[in-house]
Formats: C-alpha cells, sequence, structure tokens
C-alpha cells in the first residue's frame, strides 16, 4: 500500500463527508454522514446487504446503524468512531472494545424489552423495538466498528449468548482503502477446515494438469456448509449475487422437503455446488488420500440455493442437517487475472437449478450507461441567483466522482470541476430507485431500504418494458431528484422526531398520486427548484402521513408498518384537498402522457413498409388535415435531404442519443427524399430530438435555414 496513494485516498474520503454534510445542510452531524459514507463503500462491495442510519447515544449506548436480512434471522448493528483527522490518527484497542461494549449493551437492552427511555418517535426506539419483536428469529448478530481512524487490533473471537452468534468487526479507513484500491471487491474469504471444523476434507483431484486451473471433488455435511453460510452470508456467494434467494420457487421448496423427509437422500437428489478459490492448501492423510487444509478466496459461483437453504431449514425451521450431504466442485485458477472472464462461465454451465439473478442488473448494463454519458454532457439550468451551469453527476459506479476530480492536474482544475459538478448533486443507482419508485406510487418497497428497492426498481424496468434513457428521460429524472431531495430537507426542517426517510417517500407518493403524476416536472428542470406553491403542498402533505405512518394498526412496529402495502393503501383514501395555487400549476394529461419513454421510442422503430401504408391510406396527413399540425410539426414536414443529414451529423457528435433515435431521424431523411409525410409518433419523437440538440446549443432552426 502506498503512503501517497493511502493519504490522498482519505483526504479525498474526509473532504467527501464534509461537502455532504454541508450539502445536507447538517455539519454538526458529521459522524453521520461518515457513517452513511462508508456503509455505502460497504454495501456496493457486497460486505452487507443493506443498511439503515440510526444515530443514538447515550449512557453506556450508542449505535450509527443497523441491517436486518435472511427473514430477520441476521442482524448488524454499527457504531462509528470518527475522528475527522488527516493523516488518519491511530484508534486505540480500548476505544474499540468501549465502543463495542455499548453496541452490545444497546442489542442486550433490546432484548429485555429494557428502552423505555428512549424517545417513542425515535429510529432507535424503533430498532430496539425491531429487535426485540425479532428476537425469536434472529440468530446471527454482527457487531461492527467504523472509524476513519487506523485500528490495530487482534481478531476478536466470536461469542455465543443462548441461540445468539455475536461476531466482531472492525473497519477502519486503511481497510476501507484496500476495499477501494481492489475495485471494491469483498475481502476474500479464508477457510481454515482444520482449525474451524476441526478435520481436513478428503477429496479427489483431476487426474490431469493443465495451465488454467486445478480441480477437485469433495463431499461437505450440510452442518458445515450451514456454518459457513451462517459466518460469511451472502458473500460466500457469487461474485455479484448479494441477495439471498427466498424460499419461493419449486427447487428451494424441493431442498426444503428433502432435507426434512429424506435426509439421507440428499446427496443423490441434488446436484450439488460449484466453487472457485485463488488457491489451496493439501496434505497427505495417512491413508494416502488428498485432503484439503485451507481454502484462500473461496466462493460458491453456483449452488447458492442449495447453501442458502440448507441454512434456512436449519435455523428458521430448527431441522438437523447433520446427514445432508453436498458434494462440491472446487476450480482452483492458476492466474488471477482469469477470474473474471471464466468464473461466470463456470457459473452460467455448472448447471440448470434457478439462477440467482437479483444483481446481473449490474453497474455495466447499458441502461446505467447511457444515463452516465447524459449525466456528463447534459448542463442543468443555472439556479436563480446564479450564472454558473452544473451538471447532475451519475456516480454509476462507487467512487468515480473522486477519480474524475482527481484526473484534473491542478488545484483550479479540480476547484471548477467542484463548481460544475455540485457533491450535492451526485447521485447513485440506488438514488436513482428512490426517486422513480417513490414518484410511481412504491413507497412501501421505497421502504424497504436502499438495495431492496434498487432490485424492485429493476424487476419494474424489466417487467415494464427495458428502454434507453435519452436527454428527456433525464431531465425528468433530475426533476425528481430535486423534488425528493428538497422534500427531505423540508421534512427534517419540520423535525417530526424519526422516521424521515419514511415520510419523504410517503410525500412524495401521495403528492403524485392527488396530481395524477401531473406536477410540471419540466418547470422544476428549468428552473432547478420547486415552486413555493409546491413546497406548501409538501409541508401539508408530510404532516398528514407523518401522522398516518406512526399511528399503526395495533400497535406495530412503524418501520416495519412502512414496508406493508396496506400502510400505502390506508394513506391513499385519505381526504385532501390540493391549494388553488398548486392546482394552477399543473400540467395537462397530454404532458403526461408525452413523458412516457417506452411510448416514444416505440415510434422509433416501425418498419418501413408501415410508414408507407400509413401515409398512402391518410390520403398523405395522419390524422387529417395539415392545417391541424403545429407549427413545429410543419417545420419538420418542410425539412429537406440535406437538412437531415445535417440533423444527423450533430446528433451523433453530441453522444446523447439512443441508436433507435439516431435511427429515427435517419428514417426520416428517407422520407423526406420521397416525399412520404412522416405519421404522429415519428413527428413526436423527431421533435424531442431536436428540443434536445436545441438546448444543447448544437441547433437551431436558424442554423436549418442556412
Amino acid at each position: 500500500m502506498s503512503d501517497s496513494d493511502f493519504e490522498q485516498f482519505a483526504e479525498s474520503f474526509h473532504q467527501d463527508i464534509i461537502s455532504y454534510s454541508r450539502d445536507a445542510d447538517t455539519e454538526s452531524f458529521t459522524e453521520d454522514q461518515f457513517t452513511e459514507l462508508m456503509l455505502e463503500y460497504m454495501a456496493d462491495a457486497g460486505e452487507i446487504d443493506d443498511r439503515e442510519k440510526c444515530s443514538h447515544q447515550s449512557r453506556g449506548i450508542k449505535v450509527n446503524g443497523y441491517a436486518l436480512s435472511n427473514d430477520n434471522e441476521n442482524l448488524d448493528l454499527f457504531v462509528s468512531i470518527y475522528k475527522g483527522e488527516c493523516p488518519p490518527t491511530k484508534v486505540s484497542k480500548t476505544e474499540i472494545s468501549t465502543q463495542i461494549k455499548r453496541l452490545r449493551t444497546f442489542f442486550d437492552r433490546a432484548l429485555r424489552r429494557d428502552y423505555s427511555t428512549l424517545e417513542d418517535s425515535s429510529p432507535a426506539f424503533d430498532l430496539a423495538d425491531k429487535i426485540y419483536q425479532s428476537r425469536n428469529d434472529l440468530s446471527l448478530i454482527r457487531l461492527f466498528v467504523l472509524t476513519d481512524g487506523i485500528a490495530n487490533v487482534d481478531v476478536i473471537k466470536d461469542d455465543i449468548a443462548g441461540p445468539y452468534r455475536i461476531s466482531h468487526h472492525v473497519w477502519d479507513i486503511q481497510r476501507l482503502y484496500r476495499l477501494r484500491s481492489s475495485g471494491s471487491r469483498p475481502e476474500p474469504i479464508e477457510i481454515d477446515f482444520e482449525g474451524e471444523f476441526g478435520r481436513s476434507v478428503p477429496s479427489l483431484p483431476m487426474p490431469d494438469e493443465n495451465s488454467v486451473y486445478s480441480s477437485y471433488l469433495f463431499i461437505l455435511s450440510g452442518d458445515t456448509l450451514a456454518d459457513l453460510y451462517g459466518k460469511f452470508g451472502p458473500r460466500l456467494l457469487e461474485r455479484n449475487v448479494r441477495a439471498y434467494l427466498q424460499m419461493r420457487g419449486g427447487v428451494n421448496k424441493g431442498i426444503r422437503d428433502t432435507i426434512i423427509n429424506e435426509p439421507h437422500m440428499f446427496l443423490a437428489y441434488n446436484n450439488g455446488i460449484s466453487t472457485t478459490a485463488k488457491n489451496i492448501e493439501l496434505i497427505d492423510l495417512p491413508n494416502g488420500i488428498l485432503a484439503i487444509r485451507r481454502i484462500c478466496d473461496f466462493q460458491i459461483v453456483n449452488g447458492g440455493q442449495t447453501t442458502a437453504s440448507i441454512y434456512h431449514t436449519r435455523t428458521k425451521d430448527k431441522q438437523n442437517v447433520s446427514r445432508v450431504y453436498v458434494q462440491v466442485k472446487l476450480t482452483v485458477l492458476k492466474n488471477p487475472d482469469n477470474v473474471d472472464s471464466i468464473v461466470p462461465k463456470i457459473s452460467e454451465c455448472a448447471n440448470s437449478q434457478n439462477k440467482i439473478n437479483a444483481a446481473d442488473f449490474t453497474s455495466n448494463d447499458p441502461f446505467h450507461i447511457h444515463i452516465q454519458k447524459i449525466s456528463r454532457s447534459l448542463w442543468a439550468p443555472a439556479k436563480r441567483g446564479s450564472q454558473q451551469e452544473t451538471h447532475w453527476y451519475y456516480e454509476r459506479v462507487r467512487g468515480q466522482y473522486q477519480d474524475d476530480k482527481g484526473r484534473e492536474k491542478t488545484p483550479k482544475q479540480r476547484k471548477i470541476f467542484g463548481e460544475r459538478n455540485p457533491t450535492g448533486q451526485r447521485f447513485t443507482k440506488t438514488d436513482l430507485a428512490k426517486f422513480e419508485n417513490s414518484w410511481d406510487l412504491l413507497p412501501h418497497i421505497v421502504s424497504l431500504g436502499a438495495e431492496k428497492n434498487y432490485r424492485e426498481f429493476i424487476d419494474q424496468y424489466r417487467n415494464l418494458g427495458e428502454f434507453e434513457p435519452d436527454a428527456d428521460y433525464y431531465r425528468l429524472l433530475i426533476a425528481k431528484a430535486i423534488l425528493f431531495r428538497r422534500t427531505d430537507k423540508i421534512v427534517q426542517s419540520l423535525k417530526f422526531g424519526g422516521y424521515k426517510a419514511n415520510i419523504v417517500t410517503y410525500t412524495i407518493a401521495l403528492l403524485s398520486l392527488h396530481t395524477k403524476q401531473r406536477i410540471n416536472l419540466e418547470r422544476i428542470w428549468k428552473e432547478q427548484a420547486l415552486s413555493q406553491a409546491l413546497e406548501e403542498t409538501i409541508i401539508n402533505l408530510s404532516r398528514i402521513v407523518q401522522a398516518h405512518i406512526t399511528s399503526p394498526p395495533g400497535g406495530k412496529n412503524i418501520t416495519e408498518w412502512c414496508k406493508k402495502e396496506d400502510c400505502w393503501k390506508s394513506l391513499q383514501i385519505t381526504e385532501i384537498e390540493l391549494p388553488d395555487a398548486l392546482t394552477a400549476e399543473l400540467v395537462d394529461e397530454n404532458a403526461v402522457r408525452a413523458r412516457d419513454i417506452r411510448a416514444r421510442q416505440k415510434a422509433g422503430i416501425i418498419p418501413e413498409t408501415d410508414d408507407e401504408q400509413v401515409a398512402d391510406s391518410s390520403g398523405g396527413s395522419d390524422a387529417g388535415s395539415q392545417t391541424s399540425l403545429s407549427e413545429n410539426d410543419q417545420y419538420i414536414r418542410n425539412l429537406t435531404p440535406q437538412k437531415w443529414l445535417k440533423i444527423i451529423r450533430e446528433a451523433t457528435e453530441a453522444d446523447m442519443f439512443a441508436p433507435k433515435q439516431i435511427s429515427l431521424l435517419r428514417r426520416m431523411q428517407k422520407l423526406s427524399g420521397r416525399k412520404i409525410k412522416p405519421n404522429t409518433y415519428q413527428l413526436e419523437g423527431t421533435r424531442e430530438i431536436l428540443l434536445a440538440l436545441a438546448e444543447e446549443h448544437r441547433y437551431s432552426t436558424d442554423e436549418a435555414e442556412n
């Protein structure tokens, strides 16, 4: 680890915390910003599945965040030690031990229901109550200490407390740097079979050697596999898969039924699991059989269902899995550079069981690449009172912002980069999903947490039909981002005392519902701000939302109540009257329909014969006489092939349009040369492209006339 690189990373990390604190108007709560940023890095790398902020400190207890997963079986609790010093200073073992003790005390008191001193409306009370309500489901508790200092601590042994296995983890700035510099890959899993399970694992090596890999076959007991999953959780599964696949498919139920009813037949019925490793340590047993003593960088690339189902059946169903055995194929790659190319193929070809694919919509998906490309080229209008146009920076991959900023050679250039790309206008994949799902009336899904909401967004994206984002979609997305973040600040200023995240998403959903999504998003984009009437409406709606979600039926846990669709449905029947000032600002339904990017992009893929048939059957007009067309549409119809050629060149160079849109422009050029009049859908799609070009100062009607 280079000292200069590490110090530069630490400095950038602290600058991020300071910038985010200022953007959130919470300069006095930099520890919360540190916690959030630290957990973002860990979640992106798959070290944790999801997370919620929960900052509380009082005599003898402290907590900064938590995460519940696997149907409330696994609980992660986080406590932060924020120094705010650069270069980073050392954190003593005593400090680490003290914070672990305070975090453990919080957990123990929650189990005893000893949290009456906490404010009922506080997130800490809600977390403590959630722990108490889940006490019979919980099995694995992980206590994390997060610090921006340097912690030199020995391995802290796991603790068994009744039905709970409690492990301890320390994440300091050096460990975060190692994670970041390794491309945010999770730290390698190392398994010492002799140390952890008392014996090495007999194996059968492949008969022939080659330069690419070596392979071994062996058998693991259900208890061993369940112990490994219990310790490492989703990290044990395929590199890009972090989600636990619950028992919803027929294969999983079959696994469970076999474990319960015919455990001795499991090895015969099950296809086994495929695994990979970076290297292994082998020993010769007295009987001459080769055995595996240690595995480094162990990963299950196929068989996640088998592993998770065995674990789930043992912990949740309280079934004995000692008679269950699983065959394992281990591939040890000799060249680490081959990992990214070979492992996915092993996963794809290993067997035909249901694949875990929750995370296959990765940051390299074309959807994200298009969003990133547009975000770098499309300037947002200057805010009121400023002449500075800016970008809304889409951070497709964690750390991109600092990487791009760091590439600027001089302090002045880095300052200009920061002014053009304010940290307050940086957003991530999970942010995007929150903006969209809140607007699309899914606040109960957003309340599930950042990662789970993101997965639901993926599902919706695919179920409704995939599309390639264009400039218009991006403008609307940023308008929703402005709406979401301004609502967040408004709710924060009202000091409700807790559940801010839930209030924000429910308020936006309620606003979207009662306006029929007719909020003037186009105006929000142009002004980069909300109108006074809209802000006043948000204040009123947020009060209604706060009263609703904090009064769950039957005294339910408030956070869990917010995750239920019933919470959203019962809020929808609330009578709400929008103020006249806001009603006057709403756009009409035609404007709302025109926002549908899927409908717009369909307009660009109509077959050539269809165009000619539509034109011929309508006598050269799509819906009547030419006089019914707008001035812009008349202008588009009168463009010559030469002018279309120039537009196509400008649009291609702009690098902000989807291939289908460029194809539409080429189609328009062809129609112009044949004297065929375009239909309504083609006019609409073309109009959107020309407007986008005009706003980019790349094309104007005056240029076209010359």
